[in-house]
């Protein structure tokens, strides 16, 4: 894939990516079925080096792309990027972003002017803009904070003051633009990896993040960061299950609102605890979504077969996402609902195999820790099953 990198280009603004419900580094929406996140060697390495049977199981790669940040005459910031040329049609560049602008609307009313770095304006207007569902979401948010409770919960269950849509994204996105202005020169252009959007087809986006694997340091951490990972491995279900909730998201169809829970709401679960996270996340505040364990445990059963058949391959701190709908298909000519559900794999900044870059440590085999924390969720997901 090559890097375009012309100023002449028109820049695309980022928006903050509102479906992010794990994960620290900032990823950002590029076009509706296209996000981007900074870039790491390891994981562009990784992309491009993949296992054809991985494939279906991992975001689609769609190559690289320089971002930097742009500052108008009231002193006010933009992430921009350089449309991709290459393999793609006709690029409508939406010079109005509606997300970014309610994003600005929500910062002043909710008093995020508490960071004025996260301040964003775009100065033209929009050509044709088709309100994708998160600026929905953001409008909505506006429009009924004050006739509906919040449903994001704090580590403790307890619901907080945050509003209706998942708060994570714009807490990374946050800290990312202003690490940026801190650290780096205006004119300092990064590079971005730019990945599928795997949610873009779905009209309310249930999204369960799993860490998995007992192990989430990578080969290269040092002593301090490897103590630090062991003992949150230690003291979370990664060390009892091979995994742990990182990030939650469910749509509530009586709310209308998605239920949110976060990685330090994850940390405190109990086995049994996150059998329940695990149910809820099934459950879309009616019923029981009974007619989805069948097709997720399907798909599990066939990732596991593939991570079995890669030796020497160790996802240190990779995710694993589980994706459906929050509105149900209609039924089809048999009365039926089919459901489409979707499970990726996402994350690889200290994924290891033979012949890797930097590579540490050649392992022989597959993962053990990440296929123990595919076996367990399938155990507990039958469990479930039976139990309905």
């Amino acid at each position: 894939m090559v890097v375009q990198d012309s100023v002449d280009a028109p820049g695309v603004p980022l928006e903050p990516f509102l479906h992010q419900v794990g994960g620290h580094l900032s990823v950002m929406k590029y076009d509706e079925h296209t996000v981007c996140k900074p870039l790491i060697s390891q994981e562009q390495r990784f992309y491009e080096s993949l296992p054809l049977a991985m494939k279906r199981f991992t975001p689609q790669y769609k190559g690289t792309i320089t971002v930097h940040l742009r500052k108008d005459s009231r002193g006010r910031l933009s992430l921009v990027a350089n449309p991709l040329t290459e393999n793609r049609g006709p690029f409508t560049v939406s010079t109005e972003s509606a997300a970014v602008a309610i994003w600005q609307t929500l910062q002043q009313t909710t008093g995020g002017g508490a960071l004025p770095l996260a301040q964003w304006q775009h100065p033209q207007r929009a050509h044709s803009l088709k309100e994708s569902p998160a600026t929905a979401l953001l409008r909505s948010e506006l429009r009924l904070k004050a006739q509906v409770p919040s449903l994001v919960e704090d580590a403790n269950g307890n619901p907080t003051e945050k509003g209706s849509f998942n708060p994570w994204g714009l807490h990374c996105h946050r800290a990312h633009l202003t690490r940026l202005c801190a650290e780096y020169p205006e004119n300092k252009r990064h590079r971005f990896l730019l990945l599928e959007n795997v949610v873009s087809q779905y009209k309310h986006p249930c999204i369960l993040d799993l860490k998995m694997g007992t192990r989430q340091h990578g080969d290269d951490a040092s002593e301090e960061k490897k103590a630090r990972h062991m003992r949150k491995c230690a003291q979370s279900t990664s060390a009892r299950l091979g995994m742990r909730l990182c990030g939650m998201q469910v749509y509530q169809t009586d709310k209308k609102h998605f239920l949110c829970k976060d990685k330090y709401y994850g940390r405190k679960l109990s086995v049994e605890g996150f059998r329940q996270a695990l149910y809820q996340f099934l459950h879309d505040g009616t019923r029981f979504r009974m007619e989805l364990l069948e097709p997720i445990q399907h798909q599990l059963q066939a990732l596991l077969s593939v991570i079995r058949s890669q030796s020497s391959y160790r996802f240190y701190s990779s995710s694993l996402l589980i994706i459906y709908d929050g509105q149900e298909p209609p039924p089809t000519p048999h009365g039926t609902n089919v459901s489409k559900v979707d499970v990726r794999m996402i994350d690889f900044a200290h994924t290891t195999y033979k012949g890797s870059w930097n590579e540490h440590t050649t392992y022989d085999g597959p993962d053990p820790g990440y296929i123990f924390g595919l076996e367990n969720l399938i155990q507990i997901l039958q469990g479930i099953h039976k139990g309905q």
